[in-house]
């Protein structure tokens, strides 16, 4: 899974004798491994308050079963 992103901030102030702008940017790539296999129909990502939230079902395939042993 690639997460990537862009982040861009500008500042102004204008104050009696003098104006000053600021502007920052910068861009950012992440790559993670999954451990296991994911239903691509049923990944979900929400950002809210800066905070990136995503769900990664796991694929019927990758599901533990169980199984009973005869004895």
């Amino acid at each position: 899974m690639t997460i990537s992103g862009e982040k861009k901030l500008s500042e102004e102030k204008k104050e009696k004798g003098f104006y000053h702008m600021e502007s920052t940017y910068g861009s950012f790539r992440r790559e993670l491994t999954l451990p296991t296999d994911v239903d691509p129909a049923k990944i979900d990502a929400v950002c809210k308050d800066g905070v990136l939230s995503i769900t990664l079902p796991k694929a019927e395939r990758a599901k533990a079963v169980k199984v009973k042993v005869k004895g």
